[in-house]
């Protein structure tokens, strides 16, 4: 069997956590989560109304299978793992050629916007409702420089030095249409008036219109082209609709729904006009080829004919066969076969890899005609030489002539395939804006996501707070280190009403006892509890003294003890409170005394006992109040006059209790201790800890002073908390009210 000891048991504490725990912590703090939640619920909202409304184009392209050769015949791209044919348009698309040509266009890289008033300034602004034309809205408070709604400003030229590139300038307003612009460091750059050209210090500007009333300031800013088309490149979204369907969707989101349709419009035509442009370029290519070709085609051709013409010259007219002649005809239309198959394969090897079917059968037929070709030449071996030559001399004539007249036809192909060029891609819709939804902010996920974020900070500073916190919220820990509770008492708002009431009074030491105010306050009932505790607690005393003390300030130590010795005193017992606090005493406050002297005047000798004690206005309860502030409290008390004046007083009264300083802070307490035949230890509910508790226990021990028990003040009752008899009878037990 294991045996635990003591000091084990001392700093045993269970750190298990359950979910019931965690609830009845979170329904302590209800109110601080409906405040942290509301708190950012609203924020959400006014984030909803406020925020700038982001609106979100979309357009539609279809991408058609790619047309190439002579014949435009539909390009199929059969190589595994290959790239979609959408992909490239989508890079094509988002080139920073065809984007910087869109800014420019459009004057993207122009950036002009009126300066709003922080936060409310762009809603109000947004919100404005002209009555007519060229109407604005009255400035806030005189703030002239703000637009508040319905300026306008149209910069139709903006044109800066190097340096002042990507710069923010100021643009202020004046009277009928001037101007002025100023740099970041407000000094004037130059001055003039809209629809005029103006120049100076680098910067050349036209304003098309500007309408807004004198002092009102906007910001220009030219961008660099490629800055400006690099940002609507990480702006613009392209996707495609599904693999290889050839259909893309392109969205721009913009503040402005007009300029993002524009935008995305302009995409579409200039890659439209791109493509056909490529296109008519391939075409050109091809004709400029065959066009090439054709002038030494003609010079074969017209060296064949005289050649021909030569030959027959010279043999005096020589004719060819019947059966030469048929062998000539075959002959000349497997060179024109083979002719167009070689041009053929030229545009097939564009399309296909060697391996594929249509490329392989191309092999095979012009194998064929090989084939057939070389069995007519052998039927050609066996006739005479004169109608050898003049057979091979006609051949190459007519094969010469065919080719001619296949790539003159060609050519005119290709001329007309290049005038009349369409592309490869169509825009199906063009640019819309659904401009009564805006895609952000999404008002009610917002305002979910605030409330449910407010939710998580809530939970997160409770927890905190938990952790750091180690003040006592239990009485069953305090009993665990071997010191019983005497009694614990419930918080009372009553006492903070005296102690402000007595703050905001204009009279001074008004009285804030709770005992006299609010007899029937739940804090008395359980002081009484103590009472009855306290007379059998102090039979086995060896005298009357009672200290009652704290381990550090603030834990109410003079709280109870003042109200102690009021609820003593109204028994019939001779009652006696000394205040022991000769550094920051203020007992004298709680009962509304102005005592000249005190506890101080009596241990420096200057006066008797009997001379400093003062009768309160509660029958049988008297006090000695701290006295002048001591600059050697500890010494005083060290001094035999202490002992003399307890044991002077000790036989007049049936209870003096003292009230001294925390035991942590200084020494007066263990001083006091050791007179006293009893000594009581307050602790406050979530103040207090344990360590401070065992701190002062083990140094009033080592000065032989034992702490009979402890007292809980200021207890609030929680529901992660199963708290002590006294506490929970005190918050249940109601007493009518006389």
């Amino acid at each position: 069997m294991t045996v635990m000891n003591r000091s084990s048991l001392d700093y045993y504490q269970d750190t298990r956590v359950d979910l019931a725990t965690i609830l009845r912590v979170l329904f302590d703090h209800k109110g601080l989560i409906f405040s942290i939640v509301g708190l950012f619920f609203l924020v959400g909202v006014a984030y909803a109304i406020l925020a700038t409304p982001i609106y979100q184009a979309d357009a539609m392209i279809q991408i058609e299978p790619k047309k190439v050769g002579i014949e435009g015949t539909p390009e199929v791209n059969n190589k595994p793992m290959s790239v979609s044919q959408a992909t490239t348009e989508i890079e094509l698309i988002k080139s920073r050629a065809l984007l910087g040509k869109v800014v420019d266009d459009l004057k993207l890289n122009i950036v002009q916007k009126p300066d709003l008033f922080p936060v409310i300034g762009p809603y109000l602004y947004r919100t404005f409702s002209p009555e007519h034309e060229g109407a604005l809205a009255e400035p806030w408070l005189g703030m002239d420089q703000y637009a508040w709604g319905g300026e306008r400003i149209d910069v139709f030229q903006l044109e800066v030095p190097e340096q002042l590139l990507g710069e923010n300038l100021t643009l202020v307003a004046g009277k009928a249409g001037a101007f002025s612009i100023y740099d970041k460091d407000r000094t004037l750059l130059l001055s003039g008036t809209t629809n005029r050209v103006v120049e100076g210090n680098g910067l050349k500007v036209q304003i098309a219109r500007l309408i807004a009333r004198p002092g009102t300031e906007f910001t220009l800013t030219r961008l660099r082209t490629l800055n400006a088309a690099l940002d609507y490149q990480n702006r613009l979204k392209i996707s495609e609709a599904g693999k290889d369907s050839g259909i893309i969707y392109l969205s721009l989101e913009d503040a402005d729904p007009d300029r993002a349709n524009h935008i995305l419009n302009e995409v579409s035509r200039l890659y439209v006009r791109q493509n056909v442009e490529r296109s008519s370029a391939e075409a050109a290519q091809r004709l400029e080829f065959l066009r090439s070709q054709l002038p030494m085609v003609r010079k074969q051709l017209e060296a064949s004919e005289t050649a021909l013409n030569n030959f027959q010259t010279s043999a005096k007219s020589v004719d060819l066969s019947i059966e030469t002649k048929g062998v000539l005809d075959q002959v000349v239309k497997l060179d024109s076969l083979l002719s167009e198959l070689k041009l053929k394969r030229v545009e097939t090897e564009r399309l296909y890899t060697p391996e594929h079917p249509t490329y392989r059968g191309l092999l095979n037929q012009m194998s064929q005609l090989e084939q057939q070709k070389q069995g007519l030449l052998k039927k050609i071996e066996s006739l005479p030489q004169t109608q050898q030559d003049l057979l091979r001399l006609t051949r190459d004539m007519q094969v010469t002539s065919q080719t001619y007249t296949l790539m003159l036809n060609k050519s005119q192909e290709q001329d007309i395939l290049r005038a009349g060029s369409i592309g490869n891609v169509r825009v199906i819709d063009n640019a819309d804006t659904n401009v009564e939804k805006p895609v952000k902010p999404m008002k009610k996920l917002t305002v979910l996501f605030a409330t449910l974020l407010g939710m998580l900070v809530a939970v997160i500073i409770i927890f905190v707070r938990q952790a750091f916190s180690r003040g006592v919220e239990s009485a069953e820990l305090i009993e665990n280190i071997g010191m019983p509770v005497y009694a614990a008492l419930p918080y009372s708002r009553q006492q903070d009403r005296l102690e402000k009431n007595a703050k905001n009074s204009a009279a001074k030491n008004v009285p804030t006892l709770l005992s006299l105010a609010e007899p029937n306050e739940l804090a008395v009932e359980s002081l009484r509890s103590l009472r009855t505790s306290l007379h059998f607690a102090m039979l086995e005393a060896r005298n009357n003294v009672l200290m009652i003390s704290s381990p550090t300030p603030g834990a109410g130590k003079s709280f109870v003890s003042s109200n102690l010795a009021a609820i003593i005193a109204q028994t019939g017992k001779r009652v006696l409170l000394i205040d022991a606090d000769m550094r920051k005493g203020y007992l004298h406050r709680v009962f509304g005394l102005h005592p000249k002297h005190g506890l101080s005047d009596t241990l420096a000798a200057r006066l008797k006992p009997a001379d400093v004690i003062n009768h309160t206005q509660i029958r049988h309860l008297d006090f000695i109040s701290c006295g002048f502030a001591a600059p050697n409290p500890s010494e005083l008390l060290m001094h035999d006059n202490f002992n003399k004046m307890l044991t002077e007083l000790s036989p007049l009264y049936d209870l003096i209790l003292i009230d001294t300083p925390p035991i942590l802070a200084v020494t007066d307490a263990t001083l006091v201790g050791r007179q006293a035949g009893t000594c009581l230890l307050v602790a406050r509910f979530g103040l207090t800890t344990i360590k401070e508790i065992e701190a002062s226990k083990r140094r009033l021990g080592q000065n032989g002073i034992l702490i009979k028990g402890a007292i809980f003040n200021s207890v609030v009752r929680k529901a992660s908390t199963s708290d002590y008899d006294c506490a929970t009878y005190g918050y249940n037990y109601h007493p009518v009210r006389k």
